[in-house]
C-alpha cells in the first residue's frame, strides 16, 4: 500500500520539473491527469500524444524513481452534448492507446456530474454507452477502465458500480476506490457501514485508491479537507484494504504542498500498523 499523489497538486508545470517535485515530497509514484498537471503541451483534445512524446514524459518520472500508477481524465461521460461527449471518449481512447508506454495499467475516470436535476434514462444510456465503447477499447490494448464512484455522478455509490459491472461483464473493469467520495452530510455518521459495503461489493474490482477526508463544518454541510484533519475511519479503510488488496497503490488528494510530506507521514503510519497487526 504505498502512497502516491494526484501529480497536479503541486501545481501545473513543465513535466521535467513536476517530476522532480513529486520526488521531493517522498512519493513513489502519481496519477497523472496530463492537462492538468503539465503545462509545455496541449492536451485539451486528442491527438497530440505520440510515442516520443510518451516516452520522454514516462523517462523524466522514470529519472525521479516515480512510476505512473494511474493515467486519469476528469472527462464527462454522458454529456448531453453529443460532441462534446464523443470529444471526451476520444481523450479517454488516446490515454488508453498510450498507457503501456506509459506503463500505467490504468485510465481511471469519475463518470460525470448528473446535469440540470434528476438524472434521466438517457443519461444513463449515454453512459453506459460511452463506456462500453472504452472498455472495448481497453480490451484491444491491455488496460484496465478504473471508474471512480464518487456521490453527485451517475455512478454515485458502490452499489451503483456494482450494478453496472454486472450489466458490462468484463475483466477489463476496475474499481478507483475513495471511501470520502461515498460519504455525504447524511450518511457520514454511519461511514463505517458505507466502506464495510464499498469492500463487500466492489473489493474484487479494486485496482486503486483514494485518499482524502471530510469534516460537517459549521453550517452542516460536509466539506474536504486532507487526510488526517477531518472524520474519515482510516484504519478501518486501510484494514479492509489490506485484506482485500494487499499492497494496493493508495494516492493521495485533497492536500497542499506545505501538507504533503506531513499527510504521506500519517498515511504511511497507519498502513503500518495495520500490516503489523495482520
Amino acid at each position: 500500500m504505498s502512497i502516491g499523489v494526484l501529480a497536479h497538486l503541486v501545481g501545473k508545470k513543465p513535466y521535467q520539473e513536476l517530476a522532480k517535485e513529486v520526488a521531493a515530497y517522498g512519493f513513489g509514484h502519481v496519477q497523472l491527469a496530463l492537462w492538468k498537471a503539465i503545462n509545455d503541451y496541449e492536451f485539451q483534445k486528442a491527438g497530440t500524444l505520440n510515442p516520443g512524446l510518451v516516452k520522454d514524459i514516462y523517462q523524466e518520472f522514470q529519472k525521479h524513481n516515480v512510476s505512473i500508477s494511474v493515467l486519469a481524465c476528469y472527462l464527462h461521460l454522458f454529456d448531453k452534448d453529443v460532441e462534446k461527449r464523443n470529444a471526451n471518449v476520444e481523450r479517454f481512447k488516446e490515454l488508453i492507446k498510450y498507457a503501456s508506454l506509459f506503463h500505467a495499467p490504468i485510465v481511471a475516470c469519475e463518470v460525470g456530474k448528473i446535469q440540470e436535476g434528476a438524472a434521466t434514462e438517457e443519461d444513463r444510456k449515454a453512459l453506459k454507452a460511452s463506456l462500453i465503447e472504452l472498455i472495448e477499447e481497453a480490451e484491444k490494448w491491455g488496460v484496465i477502465v478504473g471508474i471512480e464512484p464518487a456521490n453527485e455522478h451517475l455512478i454515485g455509490t458502490a452499489k451503483q458500480l456494482k450494478e453496472f459491472i454486472d450489466e458490462v461483464p468484463s475483466n477489463h473493469i476496475g474499481v478507483v476506490l475513495d471511501p470520502g467520495n461515498l460519504l455525504t452530510k447524511e450518511n457520514i455518521h454511519n461511514q463505517d457501514t458505507i466502506i464495510e459495503e464499498a469492500f463487500e461489493l466492489l473489493g474484487d474490482r479494486i485496482v486503486a485508491c483514494h485518499a482524502k477526508d471530510r469534516i460537517i463544518d459549521d453550517a452542516g454541510e460536509i466539506k474536504t479537507v486532507t487526510p488526517g484533519r477531518g472524520l474519515l475511519n482510516y484504519p478501518l479503510f486501510f484494514s479492509l484494504l489490506h485484506d482485500a488488496k494487499p499492497n494496493c497503490e493508495i494516492i493521495l488528494e485533497a492536500t497542499n504542498p506545505d501538507e504533503m510530506i506531513e499527510t504521506r507521514e500519517f498515511l504511511e503510519q497507519i498502513r503500518e500498523q495495520v500490516s503489523t497487526i495482520k
